[in-house]
């Protein structure tokens, strides 16, 4: 058994994505499957105020004694901060655990990123969630009326959905990862991060177009203004 989860674990980690354009059409599966149950998904006005959405479709989990979380995913945010929304970047999402746990589920991760500081950070090669990036749980419902003050003062929020059920979740500990090899295959060059979201250096391709027009059907406009370099 642990033979086999070692494997499992070396697979995920190091074969590499097989397209971009893969994970973008999940993701806007995830975004339009979310979104169509208002009263059990993101409020309208935090995703009005976001300036960039992550999606994370199907989170890989792994547990044996030593558990351990991965996951690929796929950063968008709206022009300058406040435009429409535009070109995506992609990251990898980890995290560990430690206990005596077996088993392994498949989880949808989406996190709004609230203002333009936590943008600057998630750009970066890689950030710690707590520790560099302020992280809360985010509400479910129609509106924010019942979101704590801790969650509205975070730069980002979480949510997670497994087997149908969403729900706010801590992403405190996990780790972002800009994914070089795969922004380099879905734009045919090496580019930052930061050039592709806070700079806005390219266009988005074709294949994101579903993802920023599924976007832009629920939260046409918000967001916060970028800071002008």
């Amino acid at each position: 058994m642990k033979r086999l989860l070692v494997a499992l674990l070396f697979l995920t980690f190091t074969v590499p994505a097989l397209a971009g354009e893969t994970q973008l059409e999940k993701a806007t599966n995830v975004v339009n499957e979310i979104m169509r149950a208002p009263d059990k998904g993101i409020p309208q006005e935090l995703l009005d105020k976001a300036v960039c959405v992550g999606i994370v479709p199907s989170e890989l989990k792994v547990a044996f004694i030593v558990g351990g979380t991965y996951g690929r995913g796929v950063l968008v945010c709206r022009k300058g901060g406040d435009g429409p929304w535009d070109a995506p970047s992609m990251f990898t999402l980890g995290a560990g655990s430690v206990g005596f746990q077996i088993g392994g589920k498949a989880t949808d991760i989406v996190f709004l990123v609230m203002n333009p500081e936590g943008a600057t950070k998630l750009v970066q090669d890689s950030v710690k969630v707590g520790a560099q990036l302020s992280a809360a749980a985010g509400p479910v419902g129609r509106s924010a009326e019942g979101a704590t003050d801790i969650q509205l003062h975070a730069e980002i929020l979480s949510y997670s959905r497994a087997r149908g059920l969403f729900a706010g979740l801590s992403l405190d500990g996990a780790l972002i990862k800009q994914d070089k090899e795969d922004n380099e295959i879905l734009y045919g060059r090496k580019i930052s991060a930061k050039d592709i979201l806070i700079n806005g250096e390219v266009a988005a391709p074709q294949s994101a177009r579903p993802l920023d027009e599924t976007l832009a059907k629920y939260s046409p406009k918000g967001g916060q203004p970028f800071a002008r370099a």
